[in-house]
């Protein structure tokens, strides 16, 4: 019989406008106190591709072991929460559960000790793995999102790609997403020093954003349509501030591409009427027009390629959590993981 972890009497919205607080001032902080990082000694830029300057000139065993400490503590702490709500088989709650207030705590107590941790030593994960990790490690958690929202809002102007593929794939990761959520979400994380350029700023509110979400596992305010896109539509936000300050030629990409995900996906689900819809539509048509006739339409094959690469990461996940389910079902003769009917939306 399923039991329930006892809840408290904070309201689920209560908790995510303090965290949306704390978050924005957290990230303030981090810009007010960015010039005692000057003092360090980075690596020279070398303005190649993927070339992540903000690692220092000669880290040591020390730096590392801060670094890679705290990430794979903070982690197995995360995945430890999660094992434990999902083993007590919670049911959603308009309140917070004692779990919840843990992982909040949790994650704040992380947040300020990576802070902590950028000011003794300043290197994060980057100083030992490639920025195209942390970068694919977000991406790939968008994609799964427009993968498990397919069977409420659709892929493609509100239509639902149906077929057995997407819909039992959907189902595990609904199931079991909050593993990979946590560690995308936590691993770029500490990828990152907390300095304070603007797009590292923006980089650390979203971050901030996506571990309150994860806290809030088990509550209705973690499955709130606005509340989620909201955090799938300050990618745009981010992308697009870090490519007017790294690649300026390629802002419009990150600009257009994004919100192109918004108008043919992520919109059909908030039940916004034909009209406003309509015009979201066209404001984007008319924003891609007045811009692309400024830098040139040779160029506008640039707001397709984020859209593309994330719709065809989408059939190509759902083919490999299908393929590995029915592996898994061969082997162990058992039905499908993820293939109940139980409530499986949880912890992202």
């Amino acid at each position: 019989m399923s039991t329930e972890h006892p809840t408290t009497q904070v309201a689920a919205w209560r908790a995510l406008t303090f965290g949306v607080g704390f978050s924005f001032g957290f990230t303030v902080l981090i810009w007010i106190a960015g010039s005692r990082l000057d003092a360090f000694d980075l690596r020279p830029d070398r303005q190649v591709a993927f070339w992540y300057p903000w690692v220092t000139n000669a880290p040591t065993f020390l730096t590392r072991l801060s670094a890679w400490g705290l990430y794979a503590a903070h982690q197995l702490t995360v995945w430890g929460l999660i094992w434990y709500a999902q083993s007590k088989k919670m049911k959603y709650s308009s309140s917070l559960s004692r779990i919840n207030i843990i992982a909040l705590f949790a994650n704040a107590v992380f947040i300020t000790l990576h802070f902590v941790q950028t000011h003794v030593f300043f290197d994060g994960l980057a100083v030992d793995v490639p920025e195209q990790s942390s970068q694919w490690s977000v991406i790939l958690l968008l994609v799964i999102v427009l993968l498990m929202e397919n069977q409420r809002r659709g892929l493609f102007f509100g239509q639902k790609v149906k077929g057995s593929v997407m819909k039992e794939s959907a189902r595990a990761l609904r199931k079991y997403h909050g593993y990979y959520f946590a560690w995308a979400t936590i691993y770029t994380f500490w990828y990152h020093p907390m300095v304070s350029t603007p797009g590292h700023l923006v980089g650390f509110f979203y971050i901030f954003l996506l571990m309150l979400q994860g806290s809030l596992f088990f509550t209705r305010m973690h499955v709130n349509k606005w509340w989620m896109v909201t955090q799938e539509v300050l990618v745009l936000i981010h992308g697009t501030l870090v490519a007017l300050s790294n690649a300026p030629n390629l802002w419009q990409m990150f600009c257009f591409g994004f919100a192109g995900l918004f108008v043919v996906t992520q919109m059909h689900g908030l039940g916004l009427s034909r009209f406003v819809r309509g015009v979201f539509l066209a404001a984007y048509i008319i924003g891609v027009l007045c811009v692309f006739s400024d830098v040139g339409f040779g160029k506008i094959h640039q707001v397709l390629w984020i859209p593309i690469t994330d719709y065809v990461a989408v059939f190509v996940i759902a083919f490999l959590v299908w393929g590995t389910m029915k592996l898994f079902s061969l082997f162990k003769g058992r039905g499908l993981p993820g293939s109940d009917t139980g409530d499986e939306q949880c912890l992202s």
